[in-house]
């Protein structure tokens, strides 16, 4: 490992064990305007915690609506964050050099958990509030998988068991993030699935049907709901969530306060917005302190562009329409996406946290194309030796496009981005990109149109 003063020559930035952070940071504290509130679909007022009671534990309730600007991580949860806590943030210098730019790339990888991405940064304290609860089993939907791989194995920390609803394209894209799963000790079923009331009435309509995000999550919460034992953990979106995440930016703040580094461009990928928060929004509370003036930049899959594309309105976060409406960027809770191989950015909606800070204009966002995506891939694994989840490959794209920019002014720019996991389990998808069998899907303006017909009907 080598370090320097000014940064300029740091490979790999480490953290000591008892210099982890022992407290998550909300936004919600340091936000100039509240966000708009989560309203019951049937009356469209406010939900209270009794309405959430049903499917989450008072703790996590609790924090979902806190206005606390720091919540302390619990002992237990510590323990098993140490398993890889605090993760490394690299200096990508041989990209650098590949690229020609004067720029400084830094990277914070969170492929290296037990999941191999950022997602048991939630899932091991979800498991464990509901445990201290009573609870012995949660159900939850994933898309790429890593979201489910990481509450199983966070299932397992905390003895319950855990039944998950992967979306049936990355089901069948991605045979080893089941047996990872079941590896872990949990329940994996493609969805749409024949087991639920949700899912049998889309495999009605389309035996086919690739599936999506918001289906997965609709039977995953109708099996919670039928039984008191069961709840339901969701690993994006909810506020709770992304406060579970912050461990990501806290870390990433003070690495590069030991190499004399302060951020001009920070990018993350956003498909629910857990990672993007993640590392984007402890630097949003300096930059709304006024201590730094960072660009914030996500980064979305064309063929999935919530917030490019998607309306800001109240929408349910599932197909079915079992959910509270939430106020979010959002392409239409019936919106199926193309089956791109970054699964974990294929959510019709945005988180209404993430979508409430874009509305006020204290980020920016972006669309990438899969081929653009996986060309990025391709070059930071021959440069820097990790090859990358196919959703992070989407924020490396613009980062080399913001390096490449700054070989053409000569800026000397800090730019951080969050490579929120590796894609050892994605290997047919850079085969295919290899082969030149990948296809670019975007989403046209009369798609989006049609996707947003049907929105619910909420009065402003």
């Amino acid at each position: 490992m080598r370090f320097s003063f000014d940064g300029m020559t740091a490979t790999k930035i480490m953290l000591d064990e008892d210099e982890m952070p022992r407290r998550w940071y909300n936004l919600m504290a340091d936000l100039p305007a509240p966000p708009p509130p989560v309203l019951h679909p049937g009356t469209l007022e406010p939900v209270g915690p009794q309405d959430l009671a049903p499917l989450f534990p008072m703790a996590l309730i609790e924090q979902e609506v806190t206005q606390e600007r720091y919540v302390d991580i619990p002992d237990d949860v510590l323990e098993v964050y140490r398993l890889w806590r605090p993760s490394p943030l690299f200096r990508a210098h041989r990209l650098e050099k590949a690229l020609g730019t004067p720029a400084r790339i830094y990277y914070k990888y969170e492929g290296v958990s037990p999941a191999g991405s950022h997602k048991p940064n939630t899932a091991v304290p979800q498991a464990y509030y509901n445990a201290a609860a009573g609870i012995r089993r949660l159900t939850t939907e994933t898309g790429a998988g890593q979201w489910g791989t990481a509450l199983a194995f966070a299932g397992a920390q905390f003895g319950l068991d855990v039944e998950i609803w992967q979306v049936r394209a990355s089901y069948d894209q991605k045979p080893y993030r089941k047996m990872m799963i079941e590896t872990f000790g949990g329940t994996i079923h493609p969805s749409p699935s024949d087991r639920t009331e949700a899912g049998r009435r889309v495999l009605a309509a389309d035996p086919g049907s690739p599936g999506s995000l918001g289906i997965a999550i609709s039977e995953a919460v109708e099996v919670a709901a039928a039984r008191p034992d069961t709840n339901y953990a969701l690993g994006s979106v909810l506020n709770h969530v992304l406060l579970h995440q912050t461990i990501i930016g806290e870390e990433a703040l003070l690495q590069l306060a030991k190499v004399g580094a302060t951020p001009d461009v920070i990018v993350g990928c956003t498909g629910g917005g857990s990672n993007f928060a993640g590392l984007a929004f402890p630097f949003l509370r300096e930059k709304l302190a006024g201590r730094m003036a960072p660009v914030i930049r996500a980064v979305e899959p064309a063929a999935c562009p919530s917030l490019t594309k998607g309306v800001y309105a109240y929408d349910f976060g599932d197909t079915a329409g079992m959910t509270p409406l939430m106020k979010m960027h959002t392409l239409g809770h019936d919106f199926i996406p193309d089956p791109i191989h970054a699964g974990g950015l294929r959510y019709h909606g945005m988180a209404p946290l993430i979508s409430h800070v874009y509305d006020l204009g204290l980020i920016e966002a972006a669309s990438k194309t899969q081929r653009e995506c996986f060309e990025a891939g391709v070059r930071f694994a021959r440069t820097e030796g990790i090859i990358p989840a196919p959703e992070p490959t989407h924020a490396l794209a613009a980062c080399i496009e913001e390096a490449l920019r700054c070989k053409e002014t000569g800026e000397e720019k800090v730019i951080l981005t969050a490579l929120c996991g590796h894609g050892h389990l994605d290997l047919p998808a850079y085969g295919r990109y290899l082969a030149g069998d990948m296809v670019d899907k975007e989403l046209s303006d009369d798609a989006v149109a049609a996707a947003v017909a049907q929105l619910p009907k909420v009065p402003a």
